[in-house]
């Protein structure tokens, strides 16, 4: 697979277009057998950043293992099952340190290359948030930060009290809301890593992009990734799958490159919020 590279926090170079393991199947079975290979299809096509979280499968989406070194699995923290079994927000210092521990268990590591907070807990201040993190990292348990569903004025109160190397919020072809967030992201060279990429498969029904991909000959997926990546060189979409032909059709899109007239034409699918 060719496509751009990126280093996260300046430090950790990726191919600029990931795989997001959140549609993985977590229980045992052949559902759970067909999610690894889909994920080792994944690295063999050239990925080299695996996104992942506490919050999917209660954890049992982080157990990878075995994989290359130089594979970049990163995870989240900061979301917990509450006494009635739904996820719930929980970024105690003491939750969070837990989830690191939990998770440098499952992916049997002793560093995690890119943590993130999966939300923003409203009942603990962001400061006590990101100082818990901040010290894992100086620890030398977790490398790099990243934030995810953050507002522009969010990642500024976050950049004050550690470095932010990662953005994960909802964005794709066909819904920008979060278009001050890349822009702010681009400015100050963070990673923006956008969660639905391609719109759960709507980018297919809406008829410009189907017609841009049927005179590009590709798929209204391939597109959409496409027009991701040539968008803001700081975007790293994590799309996701748990099936082998649409894992091939995603990775394809890394060496669709758009001809400027097909680019203009999806520029003006969605005003910029």
């Amino acid at each position: 697979m060719t496509t751009d590279v990126w280093r996260i926090g300046g430090e950790l170079e990726v191919g600029r277009l990931g795989f997001g393991a959140m549609h993985l199947p977590t229980e045992p079975g052949p559902g759970r057998k067909n999610a690894l290979a889909v994920a080792r299809r994944a690295v063999e096509l050239g990925v080299t950043l695996i996104d992942t979280a506490h919050m999917y499968g209660g954890g049992a989406n982080e157990a990878l293992h075995p994989y290359p070194d130089d594979l970049l699995i990163a995870t989240k923290v900061g979301m917990a099952r509450s006494a009635a079994g739904e996820w719930d927000h929980d970024a105690r210092p003491e939750a969070l340190r837990d989830q690191v521990e939990q998770a440098l268990r499952r992916l049997r590591r002793d560093h995690i290359g890119f943590l993130q907070l999966h939300r923003i807990d409203p009942s603990v201040p962001l400061a006590d948030q990101l100082g818990a993190l901040r010290e894992l990292r100086e620890e030398g348990k977790i490398g790099h930060i990243g934030l995810s569903e953050v507002t522009v004025g969010e990642l500024d109160e976050a950049r004050r009290t550690t470095e932010i190397a990662g953005v994960q919020n909802r964005y794709n072809l066909l819904d920008r809301e979060h278009e001050p967030v890349l822009a702010a992201c681009a400015s100050a060279g963070i990673a923006f890593l956008p969660w639905r990429p391609v719109a759960w498969g709507d980018s297919g029904a809406h008829a410009e992009v189907a017609s841009v991909a049927a005179e590009l000959g590709a798929t209204a997926t391939q597109v959409s990734l496409a027009w991701l990546l040539g968008h803001s060189p700081v975007i790293l979409p994590i799309p996701g799958t748990a099936d082998l032909a649409h894992l091939e059709e995603n990775t394809a899109a890394a060496r669709l490159r758009l001809p400027a007239a097909h680019r203009a034409r999806l520029d003006r699918l969605a005003a910029p919020a």
